[in-house]
């Protein structure tokens, strides 16, 4: 079976979503050419942002803030909840019961410095086979 290898997204500041991405999300920032990916366990996102040039793109190339992207949480929602609000990250909604890959979970939306719609979703109940 294939698996996603990595998503591109794309940011208006390096600085400031380096940052971001690094802090909420855990993510290892790794320079990527001109540009940054940021990788996490498993994952790894591609980031497009000011001056850098990519030759190869969607037809409607990624914008700032038109992402959305879900990370599976590795405990309880709640405790995404505490984690970003420690970080002062804003949550629109949580808990909300939602379908992920693994199976139906809770999870909780916010936004990237951009307006990316992000999603943890934790207690993920397994699917029957």
């Amino acid at each position: 079976m294939l698996r996603l290898d990595h998503a591109v997204i794309h940011v208006t500041s390096w600085e400031v979503s380096n940052h971001f991405y690094a802090e909420v999300l855990g993510a290892e920032v790794r320079a990527n050419g001109a540009g940054f990916a940021y990788r996490t366990v498993e994952q790894q996102l591609n980031v497009h942002g000011p001056g850098l040039s990519v030759q190869e793109v969607a037809r409607l190339p990624v914008q700032p803030g038109n992402s959305d992207l879900c990370f599976e949480w590795p405990g309880p929602v709640a405790g995404a909840q505490a984690h970003l609000t420690a970080r002062g990250v804003e949550i629109i909604s949580c808990p909300v019961r939602r379908p992920g890959a693994k199976g139906m979970g809770q999870s909780v939306y916010f936004r990237d410095p951009d307006g990316s719609l992000l999603e943890f979703i934790s207690d993920v109940e397994e699917q029957g086979g």
